[in-house]
Protein backbone atom coordinates (compact mmCIF):
# COMPACT_ATOMS: atom_id res chain seq x y z
CA UNK A 1 0.00 0.00 0.00
CA UNK A 2 1.86 3.31 -0.75
CA UNK A 3 1.97 6.04 1.76
CA UNK A 4 -0.13 8.33 2.55
CA UNK A 5 1.97 11.48 3.38
CA UNK A 6 1.74 14.66 5.18
CA UNK A 7 -0.35 17.33 4.58
CA UNK A 8 -0.18 20.83 5.72
CA UNK A 9 -4.16 21.68 6.46
CA UNK A 10 -3.41 25.40 7.31
CA UNK A 11 -1.35 27.52 4.91
CA UNK A 12 -1.15 31.09 4.52
CA UNK A 13 0.29 32.71 1.65
CA UNK A 14 1.06 36.33 0.61
CA UNK A 15 -3.15 36.54 0.12
CA UNK A 16 -3.11 36.79 4.25
CA UNK A 17 -2.15 40.74 4.29
CA UNK A 18 0.30 41.17 7.44
CA UNK A 19 0.55 37.84 8.22
CA UNK A 20 1.47 35.63 4.73
CA UNK A 21 4.65 35.76 3.00
CA UNK A 22 4.71 32.67 0.35
CA UNK A 23 4.27 32.84 -2.62
CA UNK A 24 1.76 30.31 -4.22
CA UNK A 25 3.84 28.25 -6.97
CA UNK A 26 6.47 28.64 -4.17
CA UNK A 27 4.17 26.75 -1.79
CA UNK A 28 3.24 24.67 -4.20
CA UNK A 29 6.59 23.60 -5.54
CA UNK A 30 7.67 22.79 -1.92
CA UNK A 31 5.12 20.85 -1.46
CA UNK A 32 5.82 18.46 -4.27
CA UNK A 33 9.48 18.46 -3.67
CA UNK A 34 8.70 16.95 0.43
CA UNK A 35 5.88 14.38 -1.43
CA UNK A 36 2.47 15.93 -0.32
CA UNK A 37 -0.02 14.63 -1.74
CA UNK A 38 -2.40 17.76 -1.05
CA UNK A 39 -1.95 20.95 -0.12
CA UNK A 40 -4.76 23.33 2.04
CA UNK A 41 -4.62 27.13 1.20
CA UNK A 42 -6.31 28.80 4.18
CA UNK A 43 -5.62 32.68 4.27
CA UNK A 44 -6.74 34.72 6.64
CA UNK A 45 -10.61 36.25 6.22
CA UNK A 46 -10.45 35.96 2.35
CA UNK A 47 -9.75 33.69 -0.56
CA UNK A 48 -7.93 36.18 -2.87
CA UNK A 49 -5.80 33.18 -4.25
CA UNK A 50 -8.15 30.15 -4.55
CA UNK A 51 -8.57 30.32 -8.34
CA UNK A 52 -4.54 30.80 -8.90
CA UNK A 53 -4.20 28.43 -6.27
CA UNK A 54 -6.56 25.28 -7.87
CA UNK A 55 -4.57 26.19 -11.23
CA UNK A 56 -1.32 26.13 -10.19
CA UNK A 57 -1.93 22.67 -7.84
CA UNK A 58 -3.57 21.24 -11.30
CA UNK A 59 -0.56 22.57 -13.12
CA UNK A 60 1.88 20.51 -10.61
CA UNK A 61 -0.18 17.57 -9.92
CA UNK A 62 -1.01 18.52 -6.07
CA UNK A 63 -4.21 18.19 -5.09
CA UNK A 64 -5.69 21.62 -3.75
CA UNK A 65 -8.03 21.54 -0.71
CA UNK A 66 -9.48 25.19 -0.64
CA UNK A 67 -10.24 26.54 2.62
CA UNK A 68 -10.21 29.95 4.86
CA UNK A 69 -9.24 31.16 8.42
CA UNK A 70 -12.35 33.23 9.19
CA UNK A 71 -12.98 35.08 12.11
CA UNK A 72 -15.81 34.31 14.07
CA UNK A 73 -17.45 37.00 16.33
CA UNK A 74 -17.66 36.40 19.94
CA UNK A 75 -20.87 37.30 20.00
CA UNK A 76 -22.70 38.35 16.80
CA UNK A 77 -21.60 39.33 13.31
CA UNK A 78 -23.99 42.72 13.75
CA UNK A 79 -22.47 43.79 17.45
CA UNK A 80 -19.62 46.28 17.04
CA UNK A 81 -18.93 47.57 20.64
CA UNK A 82 -14.81 48.23 20.69
CA UNK A 83 -14.09 46.47 24.03
CA UNK A 84 -15.62 43.05 23.00
CA UNK A 85 -15.94 43.07 19.32
CA UNK A 86 -12.68 43.82 18.05
CA UNK A 87 -10.61 40.34 18.75
CA UNK A 88 -12.53 37.97 17.16
CA UNK A 89 -11.55 33.57 17.46
CA UNK A 90 -9.94 32.58 14.54
CA UNK A 91 -11.56 29.33 12.93
CA UNK A 92 -10.01 27.32 9.55
CA UNK A 93 -12.96 26.29 7.41
CA UNK A 94 -11.54 23.89 4.74
CA UNK A 95 -14.17 23.09 1.70
CA UNK A 96 -14.49 18.98 1.07
CA UNK A 97 -16.73 19.53 -2.10
CA UNK A 98 -18.42 21.79 -4.41
CA UNK A 99 -21.08 22.66 -1.50
CA UNK A 100 -18.22 22.88 0.84
CA UNK A 101 -16.74 25.67 -1.61
CA UNK A 102 -20.28 27.68 -2.47
CA UNK A 103 -20.80 27.69 1.48
CA UNK A 104 -17.08 29.12 1.92
CA UNK A 105 -17.54 31.69 -0.88
CA UNK A 106 -20.49 32.51 0.65
CA UNK A 107 -19.25 33.12 4.25
CA UNK A 108 -16.53 34.57 3.30
CA UNK A 109 -18.85 36.88 1.46
CA UNK A 110 -21.21 37.51 4.13
CA UNK A 111 -18.29 38.26 6.79
CA UNK A 112 -17.62 41.24 4.42
CA UNK A 113 -20.72 42.26 3.65
CA UNK A 114 -22.33 42.11 7.29
CA UNK A 115 -19.96 41.41 9.78
CA UNK A 116 -17.05 43.71 9.03
CA UNK A 117 -15.68 45.35 11.99
CA UNK A 118 -11.72 46.24 11.48
CA UNK A 119 -12.10 42.32 10.08
CA UNK A 120 -14.67 40.40 7.97
CA UNK A 121 -16.28 38.70 10.81
CA UNK A 122 -18.92 36.16 10.41
CA UNK A 123 -20.89 34.20 13.76
CA UNK A 124 -22.39 30.96 14.45
CA UNK A 125 -25.77 31.41 12.87
CA UNK A 126 -24.35 31.56 9.72
CA UNK A 127 -22.09 28.88 10.29
CA UNK A 128 -25.26 26.53 11.17
CA UNK A 129 -26.77 27.49 8.25
CA UNK A 130 -23.76 27.29 6.09
CA UNK A 131 -21.78 24.70 7.28
CA UNK A 132 -22.60 21.89 4.74
CA UNK A 133 -19.46 20.44 2.59
CA UNK A 134 -17.32 22.08 5.31
CA UNK A 135 -14.75 20.80 7.75
CA UNK A 136 -13.82 22.91 10.84
CA UNK A 137 -10.27 22.86 12.18
CA UNK A 138 -10.27 24.27 15.80
CA UNK A 139 -6.11 24.17 16.53
CA UNK A 140 -5.51 28.24 15.92
CA UNK A 141 -4.10 29.24 18.67
CA UNK A 142 -6.58 31.87 18.28
CA UNK A 143 -9.47 29.77 18.03
CA UNK A 144 -12.68 29.74 20.46
CA UNK A 145 -11.49 26.74 21.86
CA UNK A 146 -7.84 27.39 22.62
CA UNK A 147 -8.68 30.59 24.10
CA UNK A 148 -11.25 29.11 26.83
CA UNK A 149 -8.60 26.52 27.70
CA UNK A 150 -5.92 28.88 27.95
Amino acid sequence: MPEKGFVHLHTHSEYSLLDGACKLESLIKKAKELKMPALALTDHGAMYGAIEFYSLAQKYNLKPIIGCEVYLSPRRRFDKVAQIDTSPFHLTLLAKDNPGYKNLIKLVTLGYLEGFYYKPRIDKELLREYHQGLIALSGCGKGEIPVLIL
